[in-house]
């Protein structure tokens, strides 16, 4: 699996090098404000490429959020590729919050489902089912988690470095979603939510659930 740069994702630097040779080219063209301008951008594309490093809960069993952002659902729902119903956790990423995906968990990637849809906004519920998609599902010993990546209103391209088989640890990175999104997190029946819609939760570090 591909891992990104420590401190910024490689998959903002093609949208930070433009940006940035545009602020330069008309800022020796004399067009000051113009370049003012897409200097800002530039400031706000490396600000919502960051990606920080996270320390996960001394819990091992503990299952950390795979996205920042604010909880938008607890609830339970059919898991989209086994149609169990399941405890799931909804997670909204919007334009100021960390966009890189990771494990919720140590596991091995046993599927990866890519599914074309539409681009409602991601914090409504419809998003789920009807929003472009991808949908991993880890295994860790007998229980089975399923992460859905979910673009949003904006967001118009989803990345996922895992591929089936790889071994992910717990908070290890392994996708984004570009410019304002949602990630849903499907839970076995051995372990139960520990967070609150409105929560806000760190890709990584907020502890998600806990085994029951």
């Amino acid at each position: 699996m591909r891992k990104p740069t420590i401190g910024l994702s490689l998959e903002g630097l093609p949208s930070i090098g433009l940006f940035a040779f545009a602020t330069i080219a008309f800022a020796a063209m004399g067009w000051w404000l113009l370049a003012l301008v897409l200097f800002i951008v530039t400031c706000l594309v490396v600000h919502f490429f960051r990606d920080p490093e996270r320390v996960a809960p001394e819990d091992q069993d503990a299952v950390v959020s795979p996205a920042d952002g604010r909880v938008v659902k607890v609830d339970f729902a059919p898991d989209p590729i086994s149609g169990q119903m399941r405890q799931v956790v909804c997670v909204f990423m919007n334009l100021a919050d960390v966009h890189v995906n990771r494990a919720p968990v140590e596991g091995s990637v046993e599927l990866i489902r890519y599914i074309p849809g539409k681009f409602f906004n991601a914090s409504l519920d419809k998003a789920s089912t009807d929003n472009e998609r991808n949908i991993l599902v880890m295994g860790r010993g007998a229980d089975r988690f399923t992460v859905v990546q979910i673009a949003g209103l904006i967001a118009r391209r989803i990345v996922c470095w895992a591929e089936a088989g790889d071994i992910l640890r717990r908070g290890e990175r392994f996708g984004l979603i570009k410019f304002g999104s949602r990630v849903d997190l499907y839970l076995p029946d051995s372990y139960v939510a520990k967070v609150y819609v409105g929560e806000t939760v760190r890709a990584g570090e907020t502890a998600l659930a806990v085994r029951k």
